[in-house]
């Protein structure tokens, strides 16, 4: 039997979604193992001074914490 946690995590990115996403990713593989999915919730946009536009993504991601298939 496995054991999994989801967590809420938003990333951004001044260039796409796509980039802030892989943000998140990239982040969350360097505090935790066993990433296994994301699930977008929402994709919003930042205008700052009517010039420069901010992506955020807020997203789950689902981690193994106990991985009963590895034994």
């Amino acid at each position: 039997m496995s054991i999994a946690k989801v967590v809420e995590l938003i990333g951004s990115s001044d260039k796409s979604f796509d980039e802030a996403t892989k943000n998140i990713i990239s982040r969350a593989n360097k505090t935790v193992r066993n990433l296994t999915g994301l699930e977008i919730i929402s994709q919003k946009i930042k205008i700052n001074s009517n010039k420069s536009l901010e992506f955020r993504v807020k997203a789950k991601v689902l981690f193994l914490i106990n991985d009963s298939r590895k034994k």
